[in-house]
């Protein structure tokens, strides 16, 4: 037989038999369905009758959330029946203790796991030494993989699934802000029991995205080892810059130097051999060879060192976390994939209103406006690069080794900056009580990666800053980062220890946490003594702010248009990965940064890790800097600390319910885009 007549026979055969064994699958199910209903409806019957019509409604909704997720592992019609009539409560003093019990345990219960979970992940996330093989092992052990598995078989969840009302996000949007801080926090009690994920499948997403962030944790280029074409060394040596995080940073330190655009160059092209995986293997995190990005040829001491590129490892880790996600898919049939779940029930922003959202920005004809004046600051043709430009700050008037000179004076160790706590958030604007309770409840480590915040699951445990520090202390990166992740820090401090219900802990989504992350972020020269009046400061930070946010609205795209090609190519190998990630990147450059920079098919979108190891994380971006934007323009004649606490306390409602009663407005672009185009006509006045 012919091979190829042999292939295609086998997968028409293949293909009938899938199609029979849905169809099979179908009419079993629909007839399973139906005795379902069957039996649901004559237990909603039955209580009806039992507790009187006053409760009919609630009888209906709990019933039927109960039996959507009951399966016959948890008991037999007549077991689902009893725990019904038994578990239904009516005294409103009952239910009542029963939502405080529920409040109280569940606190205790996710923030034990919690901090298992910090505590067994610590040796990949903290430095303090080599990662030992059985580390890796720990980091995989996740306890929340088999909580809800427990939850639902001990009838936990299904005891809050028959007593409180489950809500869609439109009714949470519609009836939210009627809704007092007791129906919100009813409301997230039985959200928590929505879905019912196997708990072998919540161990396999879990240890997709160990593996991914270790991998991405210990991805550092040694940029002394770093070569031109003529043998030069453009960087120190001891620079070891992680990617994406180090390379941006650096990237955008070197504006300030008068001699800093080869550098530049060296660095994207270090970047696009990352993206595109030819960046050779050996060249990852080793000091010991030396490394041309531009020939792509690598030297060292030793013979036959290899010149292989790295085997699209990148890629590889991203659909491992893809494939993850989507084994819980069946899961959710209301949300059947993750672009879903991360839109409407993570950041309850519908996905087509999200990228609205961004490509608002990003059509913005301002942007044009501004990289005419950002050429005309740098004297050249705009680079790719320049979508980092940071001249608008302060800081970008200041040499890089003049501000790690002065950061590492204060900060020459990690208990420094831990002990300097409650005067950094004194100069923020909190009193000096709230400052030393906030400072008690953060913990602050030295990072392996860039740095990130991991806030408490309950109230006697504490919330963990970490950065990076060198062996020498921390330079100007890590105290940028650091006090980025302490507006983390404080916003998971107050709104876990000093909200009313500790089922509304946090804010809506990760957006707003980004949104005062960035807020703190943005007084980082004040809190080094450095800020200086100048009457043109409001107008610069407007420019900067919209910059920054059309530069990661692109990058947001590329992230939701990536996932959305999985999705459609869910059997794609890691070089296919690569292959559509470099023309959605193109594509979106193309489409939004082309008509501004006058260049194509540019692939620098691609370079963030979040892309690779925080699944669809990246949007949270822009959208943080929209918020932080709105928050600053109303903080403008306000004090930080006070109006932050208030905002933290409104906990994690949805987010234009948020916004208005924290700023009196929703969620908006226009305010950053009329506050770019005043400060482009009062700058170009003067």
């Amino acid at each position: 037989m012919n091979p190829a007549r042999a292939i295609t026979e086998s997968k028409h055969s293949n293909l009938v038999f899938a199609l029979i064994l849905m169809m099979v699958i179908v009419i079993v199910t629909g007839c399973n369905q139906g005795k379902q209903t069957m039996k649901t409806d004559a237990v909603v019957a039955n209580l009806k009758q039992k507790f009187g019509a006053d409760q009919a409604a609630r009888i209906e909704t709990g019933v039927r959330q109960v039996a959507n997720l009951w399966t016959e592992s948890d008991g037999s019609a007549d077991v689902f029946a009893q725990f019904c009539e038994e578990l239904f409560i009516t005294d409103p003093e009952m239910l009542s203790g029963t939502f405080q019990r529920f409040e109280k345990n569940l606190e205790q219960i996710y923030g034990l796991n919690n901090r298992m979970l910090l505590t067994v992940q610590e040796a990949i996330h903290v430095d303090r030494g080599r990662i030992l093989s059985s580390d890796l092992l720990f980091a995989n052990f996740d306890p929340f993989a088999h909580l809800a598995d427990d939850l639902f078989k001990t009838k936990i969840a299904f005891s809050a699934l028959l007593n409180f009302p489950l809500y869609t996000l439109d009714e949470r949007i519609s009836l939210g802000e009627t809704w007092t801080r007791r129906q919100w926090a009813e409301a997230r009690l039985a959200q928590r029991f929505a879905t019912r994920v196997p708990s072998e499948i919540n161990q396999k997403i879990s240890e997709a995205y160990v593996t991914t962030e270790n991998y991405i944790s210990n991805y550092n280029i040694f940029m002394h080892n770093l070569l031109t074409s003529e043998g030069e060394r453009l960087f120190p040596e001891g620079l070891k810059l992680i990617s994406h995080w180090g390379l941006r940073d650096e990237l955008k330190a070197q504006y300030a130097n008068p001699d800093g655009l080869k550098r530049q160059q060296m660095i994207q092209k270090v970047m696009e051999r990352i993206i595109d995986q030819t960046i050779p293997a050996v060249a990852v995190n080793n000091s010991e060879v030396d490394w041309d990005p531009v020939t792509n040829s690598v030297t060292a001491d030793q013979e036959n060192v290899s010149q292989a590129a790295e085997p699209n490892t990148r890629y590889k880790n991203l659909l491992e976390v893809f494939r993850a996600e989507k084994m819980a898919d069946p899961y959710h049939p209301h949300l059947p994939n993750f672009i879903d779940r991360k839109f409407e029930d993570i950041r309850e922003i519908p996905e087509k209103e999200f990228e609205e959202l961004l490509v608002s920005i990003l059509t913005a004809p301002v942007a044009k406006d501004i990289a005419a004046l950002i050429e005309k600051r740098l004297g050249r043709k705009l680079e790719p690069f320049d979508i980092w430009y940071n001249g608008f700050k302060p800081r970008g008037s200041y040499d890089e080794a003049f501000l790690d000179a002065k950061v590492l004076q204060r900060y020459p160790t990690v208990e420094a900056f831990q002990n300097d706590l409650p005067f950094l958030l004194r100069n923020l604007g909190f009193s000096p009580e709230r400052a030393e309770f906030l400072s008690s409840k953060i913990t602050v480590d030295p990072a392996r990666g860039s740095g990130h915040a991991w806030g408490a699951g309950r109230r006697e445990d504490n919330a963990h800053l970490r950065t990076r520090v060198t062996e020498t202390g921390m330079n100007y990166k890590g105290f940028n980062i650091a006090i980025h992740e302490l507006g983390h820090n404080v916003e998971q401090v107050m709104s876990l220890n000093l909200i009313d219900h500790t089922l509304l802990q946090g804010v809506p989504n990760t957006a707003f946490t980004e949104g005062f992350a960035f807020v703190f972020q943005s007084r980082d020269l004040e809190l080094l003594g450095l800020k200086h009046a100048d009457h043109k400061a409001e107008y610069l930070k407007a420019l900067d702010t919209f910059w920054s946010t059309f530069e990661i609205s692109g990058v947001g795209l590329v992230d939701m248009y990536i996932w959305r090609w999985m999705y459609d190519h869910p059997n794609a190998s890691p070089a296919q990965l690569n292959q559509a990630v470099q023309k959605i990147a193109k594509d979106v450059w193309n489409t939004y940064y082309a008509p501004v920079f006058g260049m194509n098919d540019q692939i620098l979108l691609a370079i963030y890790s979040h892309i690779i190891n925080s699944g669809l994380y990246v949007p949270d971006y822009p959208l943080g800097h929209i918020i932080a934007f709105q928050i600053e323009q109303y903080l403008k004649d306000k004090n930080l600390g006070t109006e932050m606490e208030r905002m933290c306390k409104l906990g994690s409602i949805t987010p234009d319910a948020w916004m208005k009663a924290a700023v009196g407005k929703p969620i908006s672009t226009e305010p950053l885009i009329k506050a770019a185009n005043e400060a482009l006509k009062n700058l170009m006045s003067d």
